[in-house]
């Protein structure tokens, strides 16, 4: 669905972004990741062609988005950071102008915008002036704009920037019922974002990729081990070898007192789990998580051969 190919923006001696190449599958919802200055935002632009490059070349469904910039925008949907929204006009207003400014045709801008609001749940506020709305409405009114015109990509920058943990699970939620129908791009630096949506992750610093990957396969590009710390109610030596056995585990601890360390090469945590329900588990809690493994890979140096 997107291939970017050698990307670089230059704002006169400061490079934003640097050589950058990736990949986004069909279907897939891509976390991009970064600490702030990383050039996610940058890159974003470039994606939807609200910004030129300086070099490189990036392609949507197969059209490039320089020389074929028209094609490529109508499989677009985009929510910057800040939705670009007209307060003074109702929700249902404002999408009909997004519709029609997306080139949906007069006769099916009604209907476009209908999904757009029943797939948004905006129908009890859709008559609202758009001022009149919290602000995880009106991050909702930016996302139904990105959709109103049934685009096969969504690129999302910092789609949760701002709104209370409710509003945050909201879009999450958003999110997650749009995956599958559309390829999704996800910028944050919101952690748990990535993890609760995201199939692979981006990593990028100063402009240039990092690590591309699953947590999994980042996890064991840096050497980053995840570890579950469990209670039990009956521990001991059936325990720990029942642990042992499974695949994906690197060893098991009993640390006395019904508390049990689990090392990890990979998340087979629900295996884990269900392991340890047969001796009585109380609580299990993931410790060098994503979190761990974002420090380590930004942090390092560039990969060599990171895999796009």
């Amino acid at each position: 669905m997107i291939e970017v190919e050698r990307l670089t923006r230059r704002y006169g001696p400061l490079v934003a972004v640097d050589d950058l190449s990736f990949s986004v599958a069909a279907g897939e919802v891509l976390g991009f990741l970064g600490p702030n200055g990383a050039g996610k935002t940058t890159t974003m632009r470039i994606l939807t062609g609200s910004l030129g490059a300086t070099s490189g070349s990036v392609r949507v469904a197969g059209h490039d988005v320089r020389a074929d910039s028209k094609a490529a925008r109508r499989q677009i949907g985009y929510l910057p950071e800040s939705p670009p929204l007209y307060l003074q006009m109702t929700v249902r207003d404002y999408l009909e102008h997004a519709a029609r400014l997306r080139g949906v045709g007069r006769g099916d801008r009604p209907a476009a915008v209908e999904r757009a609001v029943d797939r948004t749940g905006l129908g009890d506020v859709a008559h609202r002036v758009i001022d009149h709305l919290s602000k995880g409405y009106r991050q909702r009114v930016g996302l139904a704009q990105a959709l109103v015109h049934d685009p096969r990509l969504l690129v999302l920058d910092e789609p949760t920037s701002g709104l209370d943990p409710a509003q945050m699970a909201e879009i999450r939620s958003l999110i997650a019922e749009l995956r599958g129908d559309h390829t999704i791009v996800l910028s944050t630096h919101i952690l748990s974002e990535v993890t609760a949506s995201c199939d692979r992750v981006v990593i990028i610093k100063d402009g240039r990729l990092v690590h591309a990957g699953t947590e999994d396969e980042l996890r064991s590009q840096l050497g980053a081990a995840q570890r579950l710390r469990l209670l039990v109610e009956r521990p001991g030596p059936d325990l720990l070898a029942a642990l042992d056995a499974l695949d994906g585990v690197a060893g098991a601890e009993d640390r006395g007192g019904g508390r049990v360390a689990v090392r990890l090469d990979r998340d087979v945590r629900g295996a884990v789990n269900a392991a340890a329900a047969a001796f009585g588990l109380l609580e299990s809690r993931t410790e060098g998580g994503l979190e761990e493994v974002y420090l380590a890979a930004v942090a390092g140096t560039v990969a060599q051969e990171a895999s796009p």
